[in-house]
């Protein structure tokens, strides 16, 4: 069974996900949309909202942050899934609310799941090396 707090953060992989494929319409309308597929009332919003709004309010940010370390990978060049969990669990690092290194942990968990053999690795390196630079670690 899986925590509440791990549930949102794949909803919220989930909803980013959605939003970059999509050509990153307002994040209501990505809601809007996966609530309609999955025959729930839109308008719903959770912790996965509120972390996939933090993860594009921080966009650019994040992103710059985490360009240096990703560096041999080029930011560009790193799959959707592994840039949208490197987004989120960002937004979560610079919100505090819960230690770094869960934050990193959960995020290896989502690279585990959703994403490619090497991916658990180079979410972990990246993250570790992005929150020493922001002083979270």
């Amino acid at each position: 069974m899986q925590r509440a707090e791990t549930k949102a953060r794949v909803r919220a992989l989930q909803l980013l996900y959605a939003w970059d494929l999509t050509g990153r319409p307002s994040l209501r309308t990505v809601i809007a949309r996966v609530a309609g597929m999955c025959e729930r009332a839109p308008g719903h919003t959770d912790r996965a909202a509120e972390l996939a709004e933090k993860g594009i309010a921080g966009l650019a940010g994040f992103d710059h942050l985490v360009s240096k370390p990703a560096r041999p990978a080029r930011l560009e060049r790193v799959g959707i899934i592994e840039r949208n969990i490197l987004r989120l669990a960002l937004a979560e690092i610079a919100e505090g609310a819960t230690p770094s290194r869960v934050v990193i942990d959960e995020a290896v968990k989502l690279a585990q799941w959703f994403a490619g053999a090497k991916a658990p690795g180079f979410v972990n390196g990246v993250l570790d090396t992005a929150a020493r630079q922001l002083g979270a670690l």
